[in-house]
């Protein structure tokens, strides 16, 4: 295995590592409580096996920031194509899980491959965006081929049948799209064109289900014993936690089981209601300095491909937390994202530490020639 070079270590990033490493003890915190339910037996059997899922993470982040991540603009195209490979088995080896097949599971193992194929896709972009910078695109037609790019990916999510992963994969993509120089007059008519698109989405491709979900944004109200379900107890939860919240383990939604998945998709809400405003905003403004510190690696990269692969990563981390707070505030609609380092899962686990290792890989190599 490649080693670290002394002139690296030198200046290695230690902020970014220690909020990584904040969140993380947080995380864990939360989801014990999340996980524990008044029992006295040990640890809860969630709480021991995301403990698992950050060992193997664990191998994942050092091997991604040992690996010059200069060399990876090679293997760019290698690795994405795997990604989508792995990505594609699942049409054919996953079992349908709550109707959708993302998930590849052998015995107590399982992987989404859908996490990866977000790191492959970044990889992918930032050596094409390398090669024709941002600031150089400024007609629609020019971006035809990161296009191509992101469709492969989505297009097989959409195909398990995993709507809220397929747009979390298109947002990630669209995080390069402020720094290209297309005119607005030009966005304008794509907008209209998504409108459209959207209509007929809503007419011909969406599920029942995936409807009553909008709907339920909408008005949580107008089903609040199934559908709306999740939402409301939500708020709840939050309301609760009040200013200063309820103590750890005292949250009276989460230990009674009142919110559904409080572990995944509304570990948030956990946090609110033991934690409290307060407790949430810090929470929220570690997570805002470490995604700004990512644009901050960006800027001061010392190669294009470096600045376009930091810049994709903090996508990586920023939107599946933005539509993850905004789901519990209930001002999304619930889609199954969970939040980064914070929510119950090994893949998602996985894939936020190796965009995390990547950004310090190109931090602490930006004075290396």
């Amino acid at each position: 295995m490649p080693s670290i070079d002394r002139r690296s270590l030198q200046n290695f990033d230690w902020a970014l590592l220690g909020m990584m490493g904040v969140l993380l003890c947080v995380g864990l915190l939360n989801l014990y409580s999340a996980t524990h339910g008044g029992s006295s037996e040990g640890l809860p059997s969630g709480f021991r096996r995301q403990l698992i899922a950050l060992g193997v993470a664990a191998v994942g982040f050092a091997t991604a920031l040992i690996v010059d991540y200069r060399r990876l603009e090679r293997w760019a195209a290698l690795l994405f194509v795997a990604s989508l490979l792995l990505l594609a088995s699942t049409l054919v080896l996953a079992p349908v899980t709550r109707g959708s097949r993302s998930w590849l599971i052998y015995g107590p193992l399982s992987l989404q491959p859908a996490e990866l194929a977000k790191i492959g896709l970044v990889l992918v972009l930032a050596r094409y965006f390398q090669q024709h910078p941002p600031s150089e695109i400024r007609r629609i037609r020019d971006l035809l081929a990161p296009t191509l790019l992101v469709a492969a990916p989505v297009g097989i999510i959409l195909l398990q049948r995993d709507l809220g992963v397929a747009v979390l994969t298109l947002l990630i993509a669209a995080t390069y799209l402020p720094f290209v120089r297309i005119p607005w007059q030009a966005w304008a008519s794509l907008a209209v064109a998504g409108v459209l698109a959207l209509a007929g989405a809503w007419r011909f491709a969406l599920r029942d289900y995936q409807q009553e979900r909008i709907l339920d944004f909408l008005d949580p109200s107008r089903d609040p014993l199934a559908s709306g379900y999740q939402a409301m107890q939500s708020k709840i939860a939050i309301g609760s936690g009040g200013l200063l919240g309820k103590g750890w383990l005292e949250g009276t939604q989460t230990q009674l089981r009142f919110l559904p998945t409080q572990h995944s998709d509304f570990v948030f809400s956990v946090l609110a209601e033991e934690w409290g405003f307060v407790g949430s905003v810090a929470v929220l403004t570690l997570y805002a300095a470490m995604l700004l510190w990512g644009l901050a690696i960006a800027r001061n990269s010392k190669d294009s491909f470096g600045a376009m692969l930091a810049l994709g990563l903090v996508g990586v981390l920023f939107w599946p937390a933005a539509i993850n707070v905004a789901m519990v505030l209930g001002l999304a609609p619930v889609i199954g994202v969970p939040l980064p380092l914070l929510s119950y899962g090994g893949s998602a686990l996985l894939s936020s530490l190796v965009a995390l290792a990547l950004l310090l890989n190109v931090s602490m190599r930006r004075y290396m020639f």
